[in-house]
């Protein structure tokens, strides 16, 4: 594992934007064909993880319906009746981590743009 930086997060909490930005690239590029059922089981939660973390941070859903629209899928994509069940297929829990990873990265975009920790 690499280094952690901290970026500064709009409420004091930090926020690894790197780490972030390199655990959703690494879910993203995940091949179905080449990934283990135990890949993607350990992949999950970390990713559920850092969906949580910017869930916590305060990113203007209250004022930008495009922020209240991806909170609005964060939440119903964590409710336990959406997630895969252990008994659930390969590919039902392979997409639910890349629907995870992708919206994650999404708030990361928004999280990078509010903080002044993006690029532009």
């Amino acid at each position: 594992m690499s280094e952690r930086r901290e970026a500064p997060s709009l409420d004091g909490a930090p926020i690894d934007v790197e780490l972030i930005g390199d655990s959703t690239e690494t879910a993203l590029v995940m091949k179905l064909g080449t990934s283990t059922r135990n890949d993607i089981i350990k992949r999950t939660p970390i990713l559920i993880g850092h969906l949580q973390l910017f869930l916590a941070e305060e990113l203007g859903a209250d004022e930008d319906e495009t922020v209240r629209h991806l909170f609005h899928e964060a939440y119903k994509l964590l409710d336990l009746k959406s997630r895969p069940s252990p008994d659930a297929t390969t590919f039902a829990a392979y997409m639910f981590m890349r629907d995870v990873a992708s919206l994650t990265r999404r708030l990361l975009w928004v999280y990078t743009q509010r903080s002044g920790t993006g690029d532009s």
